[in-house]
């Protein structure tokens, strides 16, 4: 794959920046290796796949999907993670590096400029933990979560829920249909955008990102 080059990487927003207004939501979902049980000592969660749909929040309708393969440098793709993602350690070694993934995010889809979306906050904290981890530049900015607004915690206070669904639970409730796989990244980018259609219509999708907490001192899960 050929490198991306991005000529206006000076405009990725810092701490203190304005919150982007812009009428394109990026919806990401992530999938990183993962093992049923411990990580093999040495190995690391690391992300294998950023999926990306993109909606247009005033036309109300999704855009775009897209999907960018990430090559692990300090763990490998697990039978347990094939099982569940579908993804190979044959597939992602034909990936790009993580930090050319963040390049893409920047240079392809406005990320920092766009306002983001995931289902919770495990995308977000995990491409925190490995932007730290890697020294690389943050594509949403800094902090990430200035723009991302967590779609579970909007889907649960709108429909007035005491636990937070898992995103199959979410379209069912909202009666929405589960199109492709779960935990097939860029079909989970793609119904997380159906959920926020379906929140944008009722009135209860926020106009900017909000604020999570509690970053520090959590491990790294999949989702559910």
């Amino acid at each position: 794959m050929r490198k991306t080059r991005c000529r206006n990487r000076s405009r990725v927003p810092t701490l203190g920046a304005m919150i982007p207004q812009s009428p394109l939501l990026n919806v990401i979902d992530v999938e990183a290796t993962c093992w049923d049980g411990q990580p093999p000592p040495g190995s690391v969660h690391e992300i294998i796949e950023i999926s990306l749909t993109v909606v247009d929040v005033s036309a109300r309708r999704r855009v775009s999907r897209h999907r960018v393969l990430v090559r692990p440098a300090r763990s490998a793709v697990s039978d347990f993670c094939t099982r569940l993602t579908g993804l190979t350690q044959a597939e992602v070694e034909r990936g790009v590096t993580f930090a050319e993934a963040c390049r893409t995010l920047v240079c392809a889809y406005e990320a920092g400029e766009r306002p983001w979306t995931s289902w919770g906050e495990y995308d977000r904290r995990q491409f925190t933990r490995q932007c730290q981890a890697d020294g690389v530049a943050c594509p949403f900015g800094y902090p990430a979560q200035r723009t991302h607004t967590d779609a579970k915690a909007v889907f649960s206070a709108a429909h007035g829920l005491r636990r937070k669904p898992g995103m199959d639970q979410a379209l069912r409730i909202a009666g929405l249909p589960l199109e492709g796989r779960h935990h097939r990244g860029e079909d989970d980018a793609w119904n997380i955008a159906a959920l926020v259609l379906d929140l944008l219509g009722r009135g209860a999708w926020p106009a900017a990102g909000s604020t999570a907490q509690g970053d520090q001192g959590r491990s790294p899960r999949p989702r559910m």
